[in-house]
């Protein structure tokens, strides 16, 4: 299971940095998508990075965010920069082919963590 960590509350403009980590090499073969689900809206992909370091960002967070892994520390990091109060959400990660995580077809998901940024 993948645990994700490093949410918090922070003012608008400021920073944070999520950490994603896995037990096992679950990541190095595989693509690790970031998500967030704001409350009353569904989940959104936000950040993802492929085995070889593709990254892919939706617009909303583009410039703002930066996907990053570690393969050897089993570890999967998402730099948020800029942060808005719209970009409060529980925010989650897993991993998968590429496929599955575009689409966010996973049958479970971990317990996530709070980012909430104020005005």
């Amino acid at each position: 299971q993948l645990q994700a960590s490093g949410g918090g509350l922070v003012q608008a403009g400021g920073s944070l940095r999520l950490s994603c980590a896995a037990s096992g090499n679950i990541f190095s073969a595989n693509t690790v998508g970031w998500y967030r689900q704001a409350p009353g809206k569904q989940r959104e992909l936000v950040a993802t990075v492929t085995s070889s370091g593709t990254t892919y960002y939706a617009n909303s967070v583009k410039a703002r965010f930066t996907i990053s892994r570690d393969n050897a520390k089993n570890t999967v990091y998402l730099q948020m920069n800029s942060l808005k109060p719209e970009d409060t959400a529980v925010y989650y990660c897993n991993a998968g082919p590429t496929v599955i995580v575009a689409r966010g077809a996973f049958g479970s998901w971990g317990p996530g963590t709070l980012v909430t940024v104020s005005s």
